[in-house]
This record gives C-alpha cells, structure tokens and sequence, in this order.
C-alpha cells in the first residue's frame, strides 16, 4: 500500500484531542502523583475499551478515586494486551489505553479528493470506537466528546455536528484546506443548515 505524502497538511483547528492523549505523570493506587484529572482520563479509557470487550473486565466507575477496582481494570486490560499485569498506568500504557484516538486523528490519509478524504477520516474514526460515556450522571461525556467539542463536555453539548466538523477538519487539513470555507466553527446543525442555504440561494 502506497501511502501519500501530505506535504501541504495544515494544522487542524480542532486540536483538543491532543490532551486526551496525555497524563502527567504514572499513576498507580495510593500513588503519590496521583491526579484525579489523569485518573479520571484512565477511568474513562478503561470503560472505553469494557465497550467494545466486554470480557476483558476493564469496567470500572469514573470518579478520579485509583482505588482496587481501578487497579483491577487496569491489571485486566494489561492481560488483554499481553503485557505484565502490574496495576501501574505508565505513559507507555495510557498509550495503549488511548491509541484508538491517536489511530482516527493521526493515521496518514490515502485520499487525494475531498469527498474520499471524508469518507476516510469518517470511517477511521467510527472503527475506533468514538463513543460516549455517562460520568457523574451527566451524558455526552468522555473523550471523544471533549475531543469533538473542543475540551466541553457533559449533557448540554450534543456532539453530533462536532463529530461532523472535526471529520471535515481533518480531511480539509490533510489536503491543505481550511474547512471554515465550507462553514462556520459551531456547533449548531441549524447554523450549518442556514449557512448551507445562503449559499445555494
């Protein structure tokens, strides 16, 4: 498989999903580096991953408390992987615990055509699992919600056309193109309809 270079790739303007990718330091139960924003961020991953295995018993509450639970989660997605079931979240292993977002926003592009490129990113996103969690009773929560809601989450932000432009982001910044052309940044249908209509008419 040939793989293009995008020499003219543009910054995405929906970067937030870069900090979904990161914790600060190693967090293990009773850790003194302990951060309940990272734990929280492990939580969620781990519930992430129980979506689309079941088996695996990585299901766990989300309350930035690394308490057994959490560690026990965290020793059976280490078996899941086929690494040493230690219970310790290294970076290393929040890599693994989130390579599914890095794969849907980072993942070179084959498609030379906007239409392609689009059906592309689209598909490589939907194949990692972009789903949405309930967290502290509040839903569109998680991950991917504040990575296609740029950092917001939580039940007022439906994230259907903020899943819609970061797909056209990034498939306008892979072919050297500012999707803002297209439409504004919102995160209204109704504004990206009436915005359509103008310029048809």
């Amino acid at each position: 498989m040939t793989v293009i270079v995008q020499k003219n790739k543009k910054v995405m303007k929906k970067n937030k999903y870069i900090k979904e990718l990161k914790i600060a330091n190693t967090q293990k139960r009773n850790g003194s580096d302990n951060n309940k924003k990272d734990v929280l961020k492990i939580q969620s991953w781990l519930l992430l991953f129980a979506i689309q295995h079941p088996e695996r018993g990585t299901a766990t509450g989300i309350d930035g408390d690394f308490g057994p639970a959490t560690e026990k989660a965290v020793k059976n997605f280490q078996n899941a992987i086929n690494i040493g079931s230690s219970g310790i979240v290294t970076t290393q292993l929040f890599n693994k615990l989130c390579e599914g977002m890095k794969d849907a926003f980072e993942t070179p592009l084959q498609s030379t055509s906007l239409r392609n490129a689009v059906l592309e990113v689209a598909e490589n996103h939907l194949k990692n699992g972009p789903f949405e969690l309930e967290i502290k009773g509040q839903s569109n929560s998680g991950p991917w919600v504040r990575a296609y809601m740029d950092g917001h989450d939580g039940s007022p932000w439906y994230w259907c056309m903020g899943f819609a432009q970061t797909v056209l982001d990034q498939a306008t910044s892979a072919l050297g193109k500012d999707f803002r052309s297209l439409m504004p940044l919102t995160y209204s249908c109704d504004t990206v309809g009436t915005t359509g209509l103008q310029k048809i008419y």
